[in-house]
């Protein structure tokens, strides 16, 4: 049973509101891939924060109408599942990985604001690290002068405290 007018446009409305907050969309094609796998890359998605959802073409085309990804219009053709983050490399490794386990869902295009993809610049996207690796990176990077300074600080009254030990040391030798 097909959707009524009011029911399409708010399947629109909704993945609209998504793409607003968006900074990638991945297009999958999944014929012939089975209701339990699918389930099983709803669940991936939902976890890393993506949103995947099956639409038909004409209403994914008027959703990104007017957006930094309708380039990716003429892309959008066969049974696709939209991935939708606002992490774009969340959304390529969930797709991506899910592509090697299955050999039923293929990578499409993906895009970028204002940038499509080939499949290929998808699958090395899909090997960056994620936001919260590089975040993990920077902070480490910013971390390291100041643990340095700290230790170089700590290192003075170490050192005193080690020189007093081997003098105290050494008049304990001289004194027996």
């Amino acid at each position: 049973m097909g959707l009524n007018m009011e029911q399409k446009q708010t399947v629109v409305a909704e993945v609209s509101a998504e793409l607003t907050q968006a900074q990638a969309v991945i297009l999958a094609e999944y014929r012939t891939l089975q209701v339990s796998e699918m389930t099983a890359l709803r669940r991936k998605a939902r976890t890393a924060g993506v949103f995947l959802r099956v639409l038909k073409n004409t209403l994914a085309r008027r959703a990104v109408a007017g957006t930094p990804f309708k380039g990716l219009a003429d892309k959008m053709v066969g049974p696709l599942a939209y991935g939708i983050s606002s992490d774009p490399v969340a959304v390529a490794k969930v797709l991506q990985e899910f592509a090697k386990e299955n050999q039923k869902l293929v990578i499409r295009a993906g895009a970028m604001p204002n940038v499509v993809m080939t499949p290929a610049e998808v699958a090395e996207l899909a090997k960056m690290p994620g936001r919260q690796e590089l975040v993990a990176i920077l902070l480490g990077t910013m971390q390291a002068p100041v643990a340095k300074f700290v230790r170089t600080l700590n290192e003075v009254p170490a050192r005193f405290a080690r020189t007093l030990a081997a003098v105290r040391d050494q008049k304990e030798k001289q004194a027996a």
